[in-house]
């Protein structure tokens, strides 16, 4: 039978469909530290150059100092990408959220039986039969 206008969804589950945005998100992570690198790269060039070559600032080694600041934050943001992930991954993320909401839940049934110690439902009831 032909259905026209109407497409089927893909049947993947919430668990593969959680994998490949992660996985995702992970080459996106990667590709932009490779993308710094490459940046970092033309722009020391760059800087050292003129700082250099075309002697502008020529009394000072103002570019050096300039790189160096500069490859600390590449190497935080490479840090962050390929070690830190490791630690506080999905697997993380995950344990937490479900930590968290385990806290909610027990407070929220402490809150219940607060409410039911101080507010019986068989005194509210007897007051609604008066």
């Amino acid at each position: 039978m032909l259905s026209f206008g109407k497409k089927k969804k893909s049947e993947i589950d919430l668990e593969q469909h959680e994998l490949l945005e992660n996985a995702h998100k992970r080459i996106k992570q990667k590709k932009r530290v490779f993308t710094h690198f490459v940046i970092f790269l033309i722009g020391s060039i760059f800087l050292i150059l003129a700082n250099k070559v075309l002697k502008y600032g020529e009394a000072y080694d103002w570019s050096i100092w300039i790189v160096l600041a500069w490859t600390f934050l590449f190497a935080l943001h490479a840090f962050n990408v390929f070690v830190t992930h490791k630690f506080m991954g999905q697997n993380w993320e995950r344990q937490q959220r479900e930590r968290l909401v385990d806290l909610q839940k027990k407070r929220i049934g402490e809150i219940q039986k607060e409410i039911e110690t101080d507010f019986p439902l068989s005194k509210i009831n007897k007051k609604k039969d008066q």
